[in-house]
Formats: C-alpha cells, sequence, structure tokens
C-alpha cells in the first residue's frame, strides 16, 4: 500500500511532466504558425517563381527526352529481321507436289517451294546456278557436261547426287511414268560420271536445251522401289513429300464440307539443309481457294499476307494503306488457239478472217491495266522477232469478204451459213474476270461479221482437263515463252500427235515450212543464222493463221505491308517469284546502324 508521502510525490511528478508537455505544445504551435501557416499567404506573392521553376523543369525534361531520341535514330534505324509466317493465297486446288507431274498454280508453287532444279530463274529472268554449279556444253552443241555444288543434301539428311538427277530424268524419259515433261527429254542419255558430275548427251544440237533444266530434281532414295506406273500416285506426291528446296514439308489441312466451300492449306517450314542457307521466315504457308471471291475475303480479313492469281486488284484495297501491288510482266502470250482439225477452223480463209476480224488493241485497252501488245507467235523482247511478219492487221471488210470467198454467206439473224449449216463454233477459257472480258469482246467482235462464237468459262481444274483432252474448238489461254525464241512445243506438227501426255501444240497446227524451220531454228547457237532459220516459220504462221496473239499478261501479286527481298522485274512464269524465296522478310525492328569507317 502506498502511503500519503509516496502519493504526493506522485501527483508532483505527473503536474510537472503535464506543464512539460503544455509548454511542448504552445512551441509547436507557435513554431506551426510562424514558419507554415503565416507564410502560406505569401504563396500568392511567389507564385511566378514557382511556375517558372515547374515550367523549366518541364522544358528541361521534353528536351533530355527529345535528345535521347534523336541520338536513337542516329544511331539506330528500321530494319528488315527474320522471323514470322508468310501465309500466301490463291485459287485453285492442290493434288500433286512432284515437280515431275505439278502443272496448275497451286500444285506448281508447293513444289517450287519444296524442290530445287538444276536451274533457275532469277527475279531478271537469268537462269543462273540452283543445284548446279556449273556446266558447259561442246563445240556441236550436244555433250552438256554439269557440275553440282558441294555437299548437297535432301531434306531428310540423305546425300544428294548425280544419281539422283539421273534417276529424275530417266523417270521423265519412261513411258509409264506418263509426265507432261516427257517430250522435251525424248532421245537424251543422261549418265552421272562421278557424285557430283552429270552428261547430258543430245542427238543432235538445242540451243534451248539449258532452259530445260529447270525442272525439280526427285530423290532416288525414296522413289527408285516405285513402279515407274506407280509415280504419279505414290503418296509421296501429297502426304509427305521431300526435296531439297528452302523449305520442307510441314503438313496439309482441308476445310470445307462442299466444293464450292472447299479450302486447302499447305504448312511449309524451313530446310536446314538448304544449300543457300535456312531461309529467314519462320514458316510458309500456301493457302487455296475455290473462287476469286473466297481468296478476297480472306486477304480482308487479314488472313493472308499475299495473293497472287487475280486479274485486278479489288476496288476496296486500291486506296488502302500499307497495301502493296506488285504488276509482274511475263515472258508469256495469250493467244487464241483455232483448233485446226476442227470442221469449220480446219479452212485457212476462215482463221485469217477471224484474225483480220480481230480487234486487239480493244481488247488490250479493255483489261484496265497496261499490257505488251504481241502480234505473233513470238515476244518483241525475242532476238528472232520479225516485226515485218506481224499477224494480220484488224480489217472487218476484208474478213468479210474472206468469209465470202470461203462460201460462208450472211443468213438469218446476220449469222453466216454454208450448205445449210450456220458458222458457229465453241470458245473456251477459264471463268476469271480478265478471260471473261477477252472472250466476250472476241464473240462480239466476231458476230459483227456473221460468226457466232458460243463462249464456254470454266474453273481451272475443269479448263485443265478440257485442254488435255483437246476438247475445245478454239482456246484463249496463256503460254509460257521466255527468253529464247524456241517455240517448237507450241506449234510443231508432232507436238499435236494424241498419243502425248501433255500436247502444248493447242491449235494443232501441222505444216512442213514450220516444222523445218522451227528444227534448224533450234540446232543453232549463233542468234544471227537462228533469227534467218525462224523467217518461215513466222511466214507461214502469218498465212496460216492457226492462232491470234492477243497480249502478253502480267502476274498481279498484292501484299500486305512490305516483303523484303521481293523486287521483281519480270518473270519467266509465275513460280519465278520465289527465285529468292529464302531471303524474304516481313517483319522490320530498331537495330543500330552498321558502323561505317572514314579513311584519314
Amino acid at each position: 500500500m502506498f502511503n500519503r508521502t509516496t502519493r504526493l510525490r506522485w501527483r508532483r511528478r505527473f503536474r510537472i511532466k503535464r506543464r512539460q508537455v503544455e509548454g511542448i505544445s504552445t512551441v509547436a504551435e507557435e513554431h506551426l504558425d510562424r514558419h507554415l501557416f503565416k507564410r502560406i499567404g505569401r504563396l500568392y506573392f511567389v507564385r511566378r517563381f514557382i511556375f517558372t521553376w515547374i515550367l523549366l523543369l518541364t522544358l528541361l525534361a521534353v528536351v533530355l527526352l527529345s535528345q535521347i531520341r534523336r541520338l536513337g535514330n542516329h544511331y539506330q534505324t528500321l530494319q528488315p529481321v527474320p522471323g514470322g509466317t508468310f501465309v500466301e493465297g490463291m485459287v485453285g486446288s492442290f493434288t500433286n507436289a512432284n515437280p515431275i507431274y505439278a502443272s496448275s498454280n497451286v500444285d506448281s508453287s508447293v513444289s517450287k517451294l519444296v524442290f530445287s532444279g538444276l536451274f533457275k530463274y532469277d527475279q531478271k529472268h537469268n537462269l543462273v546456278g540452283d543445284l548446279a554449279e556449273s556446266w558447259t556444253v561442246d563445240e556441236r552443241g550436244v555433250h552438256y557436261v554439269v557440275k553440282l555444288r558441294p555437299r548437297l543434301l535432301w531434306q531428310d539428311g540423305y546425300p544428294l547426287t548425280a544419281a539422283d538427277i539421273v534417276f529424275t530424268y530417266k523417270s521423265i524419259q519412261n513411258p509409264d511414268a506418263k509426265s507432261p515433261l516427257a517430250s522435251s527429254w525424248q532421245g537424251i542419255t543422261v549418265t552421272a560420271k562421278d557424285a557430283q558430275t552429270i552428261y547430258f548427251d543430245l542427238p543432235s544440237a538445242l540451243s534451248s536445251f539449258p532452259l530445260s533444266m529447270t525442272n525439280g530434281i526427285v530423290p532416288k532414295h525414296l522413289l527408285s522401289g516405285i513402279a515407274a506406273s506407280q509415280l504419279r500416285s505414290v503418296s509421296f506426291n501429297t502426304i509427305k513429300p521431300v526435296g531439297s528446296g528452302p523449305y520442307r514439308w510441314d503438313a496439309v489441312e482441308v476445310s470445307g464440307e462442299t466444293p464450292e466451300t472447299r479450302m486447302q492449306q499447305i504448312a511449309l517450314l524451313p530446310n536446314d539443309n538448304y544449300y543457300g542457307g535456312k531461309p529467314l521466315l519462320n514458316k510458309f504457308v500456301i493457302r487455296s481457294f475455290n473462287s476469286d471471291k473466297q481468296l478476297q475475303t480472306s486477304f480482308n480479313n487479314q488472313e493472308l499476307n499475299a495473293m497472287v492469281g487475280l486479274s485486278s486488284t479489288p476496288k476496296e484495297l486500291v486506296s488502302k494503306a500499307n497495301i502493296y501491288e506488285y504488276n509482274i510482266p511475263l515472258l508469256s502470250e495469250v493467244m487464241v488457239f483455232l483448233k485446226n482439225s476442227n470442221e469449220i477452223l480446219r479452212d485457212t480463209k476462215v482463221r485469217q478472217a477471224l484474225t483480220l476480224a480481230t480487234d486487239t488493241i480493244s481488247i488490250d485497252k479493255s483489261l484496265g491495266y497496261p499490257v505488251l501488245a504481241v502480234k505473233g507467235p513470238m515476244l518483241s523482247s525475242q532476238f528472232a522477232y520479225d516485226k515485218a511478219l506481224d499477224q494480220l492487221a484488224y480489217d472487218p471488210l476484208l474478213a468479210g469478204r474472206y468469209l465470202d470467198e470461203a462460201g460462208w454467206k450472211i443468213g438469218a439473224k446476220g449469222i453466216r451459213q454454208k450448205d445449210g449449216k450456220p458458222l458457229t463454233f465453241n470458245l473456251y477459257s477459264q471463268n476469271n474476270p480478265e478471260y471473261t472480258k477477252v472472250t466476250n469482246m472476241l464473240a462480239s467482235q466476231w458476230k459483227s461479221v456473221g460468226v457466232d462464237a458460243q463462249v464456254v468459262l470454266q474453273p481451272d481444274n475443269e479448263l485443265q482437263a478440257t485442254i488435255s483432252y483437246h476438247s475445245y474448238d478454239s482456246l484463249v489461254f496463256g503460254i509460257s515463252l521466255g527468253i529464247d525464241p524456241d517455240v517448237f512445243p507450241y506449234w510443231h506438227s508432232s507436238q499435236a500427235d494424241p498419243r502425248l501426255q501433255n500436247r502444248l501444240n493447242f491449235s494443232e497446227y501441222k505444216s512442213g515450212v514450220a516444222d523445218k524451220s522451227l528444227e534448224a531454228g533450234r540446232t543453232r547457237s549463233d542468234p544471227s543464222i537462228r533469227k534467218v532459220k525462224y523467217r518461215p516459220f513466222l511466214e507461214a504462221w502469218r498465212n496460216d493463221a492457226p492462232a491470234i496473239a492477243l497480249y502478253q499478261p502480267r502476274l498481279l501479286y498484292i501484299s500486305r505491308g512490305r516483303i523484303f527481298g521481293f523486287d521483281p522485274t519480270s518473270y519467266n512464269s509465275g513460280t519465278d517469284r520465289y527465285s529468292n524465296v529464302d531471303k524474304w522478310m516481313v517483319h522490320e525492328a530498331r537495330l543500330q546502324k552498321p558502323r561505317t569507317t572514314k579513311n584519314l
């Protein structure tokens, strides 16, 4: 228990502490009042001073950030970088990647990416080595020696040697294989001197022979055990082809429940064993569509990086930013092939009249894009072309006289008749906007002189069958010519033989004079001599009028965003766009500029 003295002591201490706390509180209030509250009122008088400092600090921050950014732009620049997936769309269907069979746009595109040939065309349509490192030819022009690049590999890691080259061309030559390339390789002996060297021995000189070695090479170690008659349908062609091209097979995906909605997607991955180094894209995808409409819809939905094969740029894309349009001239020719074996068209006068009744200038202008006019079986860029031997010029009055001379007289409804039969035949072509316009204009022009042409437009796959069996009277179609004037496959009578797997003489033109000229022209090496040798062919072609030359087509390639490394000038064929596909890039990043050294 606390006594009274203790209680008094604690009370005094409490009073002392309370007075101390009160004193501290009073002092704190005085300081706050003196140093804070009384000075708040003075802020009004120093507001300009404070605002100036805030403005100065802000300005310094902006200048600093601007300087950092400018220094970054000085030492860095936006550059293309590897990576990403590239998706390319086209109309058609995938059926066969094997290069000894691939012919449609989709098949040829897949085949070109997966397989390499001995030679290829660069972006300026020059012939350059692909698998081949070099080649030589003897003085007679019949013995070619091709050397392969060292250490070539198939995509499965197996060595690629001369034995694969020999196997490929012997397979093409085998009639049981039924390759559309067979006619170009008959009579040629292919042998392997060693693992890196191949001999090609021709029965006679052929100046354009190196151009025939651009087809893809197939692997002997995977196909040699298969009968030639089974090569077209072997699973290798569609399930997992193995080539030596820049991209290797990954997978194929089919969607759509009906033919009208059917779409295919072929995915390809970079080939680590590619002789030119691993491609810069992470994946290359080809998507095939049943119609132009499906293709455009997919592109508009940003599912594609690029689309190829349209006849014109869709209106909704013309003014859009970041859309790149490439109009690439092709060393090809669109013609009207008049089948000479047809009952009506076998008459030279009728064919000449159709040529005279065709206003090619109006047709070319109607296409909506600039085209190069053609006037015969050769392009004006080919050295054997002769302007003096252009096809008959537009003259509808003369066309009428020719038809009168041939016995075709104007009958009911303005259509000519002969022996009670009307002057009518079908005109086939592919069902796309460009060929639709061309065929309708042809039919209209011909009708003005009394000719009834029935236009038949087919989708690509059906038209290929029509062409294969020559089941047409006349045909609007494009043919690839290239840089050499050797047009033997299209006009020599031997190429109209029904026994051939691929009859490229679409007009079924037969002329002894033309045959001899075509044979002589392709067996010389001197361009000036070749030009002389080809003259009789050009004269015979002009007089016989087996076809009507219209225009030199283009490849329309539309991309969303830039494709770095893609800078074409002209192509021999559409698949030549892949000549440097291993260098394509679609992504950009800001990277440090390369350092440059100055000479002091």
